[in-house]
């Protein structure tokens, strides 16, 4: 879909599936638009998104990506990005490994999803989209997911679900980030609730008025997904100590 979207008309994609060692490799090659150098190392990074021409500036979310290194990942694999350039097309490799029996329980991410803490999130959002793709992101690691898409939504949602973590966007429609944050805060049993403000306002002064209106930390879009679960963990267990 991103090889066929990024590439001129009549351009070509190549795609292929082959046996390397123990593993099967997939590869998906275009002549599209490419990747610069320095954005290679953050392709696979939440909404993250390389390309800002004006024709496609609305295109994706920057998410997309992100889901496919993580269920590769799930799966025992890797996934790498290759690129001459800007202009000079993208090749995507996939490689997962070829199975001759049934994976062990005893695997290392099985053992890692074990010991992460696990947890009720609500994700608020007025971009459905983005609401929907982190909520399959952090249900792949064993958590029990929710989605508002408005102020009054999550305020509702909240009082129903009882979530110990919320991830609230602040510019929404109906009440704002802060207003949601206050009112989540004067429910029962708000005060425990981890608030993640998740937003693309980043400067001082949106910190400091998130930490005014009760949030518990402050995180800028693009949000690595292992920091942001990373962050959950550490903010859910001190809370439950």
């Amino acid at each position: 879909s991103n090889a066929s979207k990024y590439s001129p008309k009549r351009g070509r994609i190549w795609l292929s599936v082959d046996k390397e060692g123990d593993e099967a490799v997939i590869r998906v090659r275009d002549l599209g638009i490419g990747i610069a150098a320095d954005q290679l190392s953050r392709i696979f990074d939440m909404f993250v998104q390389v390309d800002t021409s004006l024709e496609r500036s609305t295109s994706g979310l920057g998410i997309g990506l992100t889901l496919v290194k993580n269920l590769v990942e799930l799966h025992g694999g890797r996934v790498e990005a290759h690129s001459a350039g800007v202009d000079r097309g993208s090749e995507f490799i996939v490689r997962l490994p070829m199975l001759t029996e049934p994976p062990s329980k005893g695997s290392e991410r099985v053992r890692a999803s074990a010991n992460a803490t696990h947890c009720r999130i609500l994700v608020v959002d007025d971009n459905r989209d983005a609401a929907e793709s982190l909520v399959v992101l952090l249900t792949l690691t064993g958590n029990e997911m929710r989605a508002a898409y408005d102020g009054i939504e999550a305020v509702e949602a909240a009082a129903l679900f009882k979530p110990e973590v919320v991830l609230l966007d602040i510019g929404l429609p109906r009440l704002n980030g802060y207003e949601v944050a206050r009112k989540l805060r004067q429910q029962p049993g708000g005060k425990d609730i981890v608030l993640i403000a998740l937003t693309g306002w980043g400067q001082d002064e949106d910190r400091q008025k998130t930490k005014e209106a009760g949030f518990d930390a402050h995180l800028v879009k693009p949000v690595d997904h292992d920091a942001l679960q990373a962050l959950v963990s550490k903010l859910v267990s001190r809370c439950r100590a």
